[in-house]
């Protein structure tokens, strides 16, 4: 423990969200030695921000950039790590199916992931898909599948426990129900103004997920609600995930994918669309929970042309909030050139899989570490 000239504590660094990507900052800090202040709202996995909802996918062949490959596979370790500390489950590796056109950006993605890695990815065209994987056997003429034998499924609110547990256990401060009402960067430090007292810190790193652009102005996140969905089998259908593996697919008959999973045991398919924007802003203080008549179609219809084996209409329906960046792509570095805060966030709606390490990336830049992969691409000053 240090103090300023005022004798006031000032902390390493403090953690400004211990959400997805906040609360593994906080570890991967935290078992460093380093004297940590982890700063939640809320309550660990709670279901008010966009880090919630049962499961997330795990994919390692990463559609989105190629460059994102070696922060999945530092990420499923991580998530090890993880799971042996706490005792529980948090990753289950089920392998999964990427379906398309060929050309299309889920092919083509996949492909230049798996290329640029040596991924062990496997193509399957139409006949092999109907045959193997039954659950998909709806197609568009042409399509083809590429097999993830490395993707899976991570349960959210657990491994959020997970990870800020085992920053508490390596010693950090753990502080919830406090809301940040500013972060002030100064020359010397930090300064974390709380309605009840404030915290100072040699640096600070700030995942506070659809609230970072209030915290950090002139981000290009959007924050926006989005409607979480699952389904239960039809009568004498199968809806486990040995028969619709984990997916990101289109849809037959639609310009448009959808992602998700069979059921896990004791639960239901889970199933929803890929979002592609424009992405109105809405404010995450005052999002509105409740489902309207309607908000379903969409994805009704996108499931009735897909899925022989669901209910069409939704078993059950949350809300979450994605944080969006303009090229779909996440932020992850210091915002200026003092390099006292560092910014994690910008989901996209595919970052929880990757949020272990991403938290390993920004306790990295927080105390000067060279990262362990190349991130310009997630510079937010890109």
């Amino acid at each position: 423990m240090r103090a300023d000239a005022v004798g006031q504590h000032v902390a390493d660094v403090a953690v400004v969200g211990l959400g997805a990507i906040g609360s593994s900052a906080a570890w991967r800090l935290a078992a460093r030695g380093l004297d940590v202040v982890g700063i939640e709202q809320h309550e660990p996995g709670h279901p008010w921000g966009g880090s919630h909802g049962r499961t997330r996918l795990f994919r390692v062949a990463c559609l989105e950039h190629p460059g994102l490959v070696p922060i999945a596979r530092r990420a499923r370790e991580l998530w090890r790590e993880l799971e042996a500390a706490s005792g529980e489950q948090l990753l289950l590796e089920t392998g999964g199916i990427m379906i398309g056109q060929p050309g299309s950006r889920i092919i083509e993605g996949t492909l230049a992931a798996a290329a640029a890695h040596g991924l062990p990815v496997e193509r399957l065209d139409a006949d092999e898909l109907a045959r193997r994987l039954p659950g998909h056997a709806r197609l568009d003429p042409g399509d083809v599948g590429l097999w993830d034998p490395e993707a899976g499924v991570l349960r959210p609110e657990a491994a959020i426990v997970a990870a800020v547990d085992a920053a508490r256990a390596a010693g950090a401060t753990i502080r919830t129900g406090e809301r940040v009402l500013a972060i002030e960067p100064d020359a010397s430090g930090v300064t974390v103004h709380l309605a009840g007292g404030d915290v100072r810190a040699r640096r600070a790193v700030v995942a506070a997920g659809p609230w970072l652009p209030q915290l950090v102005p002139g981000l290009a996140i959007t924050p926006h609600r989005v409607v979480m969905s699952w389904f239960r089998a039809r009568e004498g259908g199968d809806a486990s995930i040995e028969r619709i593996p984990l997916f990101i697919r289109s849809v037959p008959g639609h310009d448009a994918w959808i992602w998700g999973h069979g059921a896990l045991a004791g639960d239901l398919a889970k199933v929803g669309p890929e979002f592609d924007g424009p992405f109105e802003a809405d404010d995450p203080d005052a999002i509105d929970r409740e489902i309207h008549a309607g908000e379903t179609e969409g994805i009704r219809d996108l499931v009735a042309a897909t899925f022989p084996d669901l209910e069409p209409e939704p078993a059950e329906l949350t809300t979450c909030i994605m944080a969006h960046t303009p090229d779909g792509q996440f932020v992850v570095g210091p915002t200026d050139a003092s390099d006292r805060v560092v910014v994690a966030g910008g989901c996209s709606g595919h970052s929880f899989k990757h949020a272990s390490a991403l938290g390993e990336l920004a306790a990295q830049l927080a105390v000067d570490e060279p990262p362990f992969t190349e991130i310009g691409f997630l510079d937010p000053r890109r």
